[in-house]
């Protein structure tokens, strides 16, 4: 029972710490959601293991609904085709395989978020870079201080932990805060 509420709490504590460094940056990938959305662009998200499940769960909330009836929001997990997967992983090599799925599917108007608890992850990192050269916003939900991806990304979201399973949490909570801001937007 102990250690049960210690997991319960040490994930109320991440989060805490979120909501008191990071509600600014949160808010402003909201803004850049919203600008892209609004001008007919779309959101693409990538991750790895359980940071694929994120984009996966996040993108579906857009296309489906969060909490009220309203129209589709354009979202792209790039993490869901195991034909485009593994023809890029074989033919390319697995670090191609966010960025050959950038480059074919992402626009100027397009927001690109990189999923990475570690922030070092390399298929995600060159994602980010084919989005930069396209144009595309580029938002990373991060961890561990940011990896390599934090300097790589226009908006860095660096949740203040070394814990992956912490981090993810936070990760979630963060997507599901935008889904909702986002929400009262769309009909």
């Amino acid at each position: 029972m102990d250690r049960i509420k210690e997991f319960l709490y040490e994930s109320a504590e991440v989060k805490k710490a979120v909501a008191d460094t990071l509600a600014g940056k949160i808010l402003e990938a909201i803004k850049v959601a919203r600008t892209s959305l609004q001008k007919g662009g779309k959101l693409l998200l990538m991750g790895n293991g359980g940071s694929a499940g994120d984009a996966q769960h996040i993108a579906a909330e857009f296309i489906g609904r969060y909490k009220k009836e309203r129209r589709p929001v354009a979202a792209i997990a790039l993490t869901v085709d195991s034909s485009i997967l593994t023809c890029v992983g074989n033919d390319y090599g697995y670090d191609a395989v966010f960025s050959r799925q950038v480059e074919g599917l992402a626009k100027k108007e397009d927001v690109v978020i990189a999923i990475s608890t570690s922030g070092n992850s390399e298929n995600v990192i060159k994602g980010v870079e084919k989005a930069r050269e396209i144009g595309a916003q580029t938002i990373g939900l991060l961890g561990h201080q940011g990896g390599k991806l934090k300097d790589k990304v226009d908006l860095a979201i660096v949740v203040p932990s070394n814990d992956t399973a912490r981090i993810q949490e936070a990760h979630i909570t963060i997507g599901h805060i935008i889904c909702e801001i986002l929400d009262e937007d769309f009909d």
